[in-house]
């Protein structure tokens, strides 16, 4: 991340500071790794140790569904109802030590504040508007958003409930990083790399809060969700800086590689974390070569897992998969084309998808959701004889 400034920020650290000459701000690290990672310092006019009462610690619940079958999986997520608030709304489907996929379709307001102490969140708006309030600014978000929340960031989001809200949810213990191999050794966005620091859109307003009152916050932490109640209203922050803080990014600002032969998937990265990475597929030209085949060839990921949330356009390498789905391809299992669909791929020349995958280097555990969603059909899909025929959409280089 590069360095962002924003409110009342001393010349220097770590010295006495005092708004308009009243009593002295309270200022608060907040790092990674120790005080060795990237960090951001904060200016509150109140402590942010300060707590009114210690409230009730609920462990996460995971039911998990351990399928009999290790077979190619499709879930149908349009069948999730819109429930709940932007955090509570949250809707598990795959998981496993490195990351949580969830969808969330909020149906209500979020009346506490919300803070994740112990991961990274990254946000995908497939519809939906509004904005995120937080300790640090307000950031607004619209479809196509990632809106990208570092841990120990306090928030609140405020959605326009005139708009149907659909977000794809991340969350992680590491940390989400732009790829290495977009960055120099000095952690700028080398030219070659398909987005830049403009495309990254940090807080742009920042009002601190003054009111007392009584003010809920949930801490995700261990595993579970610590309540407190506090008397002053959290978003009391008058500047920062640093190089942690939230940001939003539309995967329309993702300048997708072309190539005259197949590109595969690492070229349409977005962002990293461990032992996992988050891609977007975008609207582009295709292969160039006369024989060249535009969709992807069939492989194995022999260490890796790989899933696919379908956004918008037309996949040409699967039959039967529609906006909202994901389909998942676990280790071990080949997979690629449906039948017919390279044939009727040829001479194609551009694609209009937009989806979002992620490939995880540990296998992905599945939830009972996963399995109330999931259509067994799909492991039949490459056998014409079992599959039928079906329409032969435009080609897309999905895998």
């Amino acid at each position: 991340m590069r360095y962002h400034r924003m409110g009342t920020v001393p010349a220097k650290r770590h010295v006495q500071v005092r708004e308009n000459g009243s009593g002295l701000l309270v200022e608060e690290v907040m790092g990674y790794e120790g005080f060795s990672g990237n960090e951001s310092i904060l200016y509150h006019l109140h402590s942010p140790c300060r707590i009114s009462a210690v409230g009730t610690f609920t462990p996460i619940a995971r039911e998990e569904w351990v399928p009999e079958a290790h077979v190619h999986r499709l879930t149908d997520t349009r069948r999730i109802d819109p429930g709940g608030d932007p955090v509570t709304g949250r809707r598990l489907l795959q998981f496993n030590t490195d990351i949580e996929v969830s969808i969330c379709r909020p149906a209500e307001a979020q009346e506490v504040f919300y803070r994740n102490g112990e991961g990274d969140e990254v946000v995908f708006v497939h519809r939906g508007s509004g904005t995120l309030q937080t300790i640090m600014g307000t950031l607004s978000y619209g479809p196509g958003d990632y809106v990208v929340i570092p841990r120990g960031i306090t928030h609140r989001w405020e959605p326009d409930f005139d708009d149907e809200q659909l977000w794809l949810c991340f969350h992680t213990p590491g940390e989400i990083e732009t790829p290495s191999r977009y960055r120099n050794r000095y952690g700028q966005l080398l030219e070659h790399a398909p987005f830049s620091q403009r495309d990254l859109h940090p807080p742009q307003e920042l009002e601190p809060v003054r009111e007392a009152g009584e003010y809920e916050l949930v801490l995700r932490v261990r595993d579970g969700h610590q309540r407190f109640a506090l008397d002053r209203h959290p978003f009391d922050v008058v500047g920062w800086d640093g190089y942690v803080w939230p940001y939003t990014f539309s995967i329309h600002d993702f300048e997708p590689k072309a190539g005259r032969l197949h590109q595969p998937p690492p070229a349409h990265q977005t962002f990293q974390g461990p032992n996992f990475v988050i891609c977007s597929f975008c609207p582009r030209m295709l292969d160039w070569d006369p024989q060249a085949v535009a969709l992807p060839y069939h492989h194995s990921n022999l260490q890796s897992e790989e899933a696919i949330y379908y956004v918008d356009g037309q996949f040409g390498s699967r039959r039967g998969v529609d906006v909202g789905s994901i389909t998942l391809h676990p280790s071990g299992l080949p997979h690629g084309p449906q039948p017919g669909l390279v044939e009727a791929s040829l001479g194609v020349t551009r694609t209009e998808e937009l989806a979002v995958m992620w490939d995880t280097f540990r296998p992905l555990r599945l939830t009972a959701l996963a399995r109330e969603l999931d259509e067994p059909s799909y492991a039949l899909s490459w056998n014409p004889d079992v599959a039928g025929a079906g329409a032969q959409p435009a080609a897309s280089s999905t895998g």
